[in-house]
């Protein structure tokens, strides 16, 4: 392969393949982790050709950092940035393997620093007293369903309304997750979710669409239409409420406590990651921050040496 094959002004479709082997073959990232990845990089193009600046063997460190300090000015998180930082580094090692060439021009440059936000998530106990409260009722067993979905998949407000019948394959547990710009991710459902969802689609649904026999989505309301975003809030508000759990219980709080208990009972970083849909592995670290000061909380509470 020629040197100038690879200009960061215009990567082309073939070199971009290459590089996303280098990732999954030499670094073991996820196919979302490759994929934003290689968006940063495209980024990072635009500005380099906005400055004049042509191809990877011209950009020196300062021009990288000057992109940064762009970002940053720009309004963007700590996190992004790192996660920028990271991909134009994967980039560059990936030329010095190629011998494209001789030295990574981000070597000197630091990441920034993250402030470690405070997660809000339920007990294990607080969400299955929660999941017991729905009754038999034709609402009862649309929410059951609704909320053993959301814990057992730890799904968007949004991934969760957006759903259709379609998207869920009882027979081998899966459910299609719709995200964002028309991504989709595949998530394992439980035993439980399979059979609240087995419940609501056989005795409830039906009842609920009425004569909306064309209606797709999995989560109906009263009038047969599709479950809106508001909708759903209430739904969990009411059952907040019941439980005495005040503003505790929210759609993203239920997500948290999905990842939160997933990493207590062993989930890995990766694994997690892929569950979420997070294009940026520093969203996930997060929930392993938690997990980490909580066992040195019981720690020094338990520890007689502590």
């Amino acid at each position: 392969m020629a040197k100038d094959e690879w200009k960061f002004g215009l990567v082309e479709e073939m070199n971009l393949e290459r590089f996303e082997k280098y990732l999954s073959d030499s670094r073991g990232a996820s196919e979302v982790t490759i994929q934003a990845y290689v968006r940063d990089v495209k980024y990072f193009e635009v500005y380099l050709k906005n400055k004049d600046i042509d191809g990877a063997e011209q950009a020196k460190s300062s021009d990288i950092a000057a992109y940064l300090m762009d970002l940053k000015e720009s309004g963007k998180s700590n996190s992004t940035i790192n996660r920028k930082l990271a991909a134009i580094r994967a980039i560059y090692k990936f030329f010095i393997s190629e011998k494209i060439v001789n030295t990574n021009p981000t070597t000197d440059l630091k990441a920034s620093k993250i402030q470690r936000r405070h997660i809000e998530y339920l007990t294990v106990e607080e969400v299955e007293k929660i999941l017991e409260m729905p009754d038999e009722t034709l609402k009862g067993k649309r929410d059951k369903a609704i909320l053993e979905v959301m814990y057992a998949t730890g799904v968007r407000v949004n991934e969760i309304v957006a759903a259709d019948v379609e998207d869920v394959n009882l027979r081998i547990g899966f459910f299609t997750c719709k995200g964002a710009i028309g991504k989709a991710r595949i998530v394992p459902l439980g035993m439980m979710a399979r059979r609240a969802l087995e419940d609501y689609l056989d005795d409830a649904r039906d009842m609920l669409v009425k004569n909306n026999t064309g209606e797709k989505a999995l989560f109906v309301n009263f009038t047969g239409g599709r479950m809106t975003r508001q909708g759903l809030w209430k739904i969990l508000k009411n059952y907040s409420e019941k439980a005495n759990l005040g503003d505790r219980f929210t759609p993203h709080i239920l997500r948290n406590s999905f990842a939160v208990h997933m990493v207590q009972n062993g989930a890995d970083l990766r694994s997690l990651q892929e569950l979420l849909g997070h294009e940026d592995v520093t969203a996930t670290q997060i929930y392993m921050y938690v997990t980490k000061n909580r066992i040195k909380d019981v720690y020094d509470k338990t520890h007689p040496r502590a």
